[in-house]
């Protein structure tokens, strides 16, 4: 199963929205994409679908900008994937849309029940984990490794280098 390019940028954008939830200020597109390193125009061509679906408000203007229209606690990963993607269906027959029967090879197909499988277990964590969850494992970012002059090595007492 592959996750679509729209779908993996959103959640990313979704995740900043997330981080600046608690301080009831609006961020705007440009941001998102500046901190994500995400195609602006990729982003303003999609946020409108995640309008509709009540996950994020926005306010246009000069301080206009976007924030999720819920604590990011109470919304899943699966909610975004859905509107931006939606059903997760490994093969045809597992779709909600399926209707039984209309595959020749049901009553002997030995692959289905695999799919059933990945399917729910696909749909078990998209469900469960939320966006707290992914800001809340977030690494913190490491800091690049620092140049120290060898002659800060040197010890008060003479010209020696200190020893570790």
């Amino acid at each position: 199963m592959k996750v679509s390019t729209r779908v993996h940028y959103w959640l990313r954008a979704m995740t900043e929205l997330a981080r600046s939830y608690g301080d009831g200020r609006l961020v705007s597109i440009a941001e998102i994409a500046r901190n994500e390193d995400l195609p602006l125009s990729y982003l303003e061509q999609l946020v409108g679908e995640l309008r509709r679906a009540r996950l994020v408000e926005g306010t246009r203007g000069v301080h206009g900008g976007y924030r999720l229209a819920r604590p990011p606690a109470e919304m899943t990963v699966g909610e975004v994937y859905r509107v931006l993607e939606g059903e997760v269906a490994p093969v045809e027959c597992t779709a909600e849309a399926y209707l039984p029967g209309a595959c020749p090879r049901e009553a002997v197909c030995l692959s289905r029940s695999i799919w059933e499988r990945v399917q729910r277990a696909v749909l078990d964590v998209l469900d469960a984990t939320t966006l707290a969850d992914l800001v809340l494992s977030e690494r913190p970012r490491q800091t690049p490794a620092q140049f120290v002059p060898m002659e800060s090595l040197r010890s008060p007492i003479g010209s020696e280098y200190a020893h570790a």
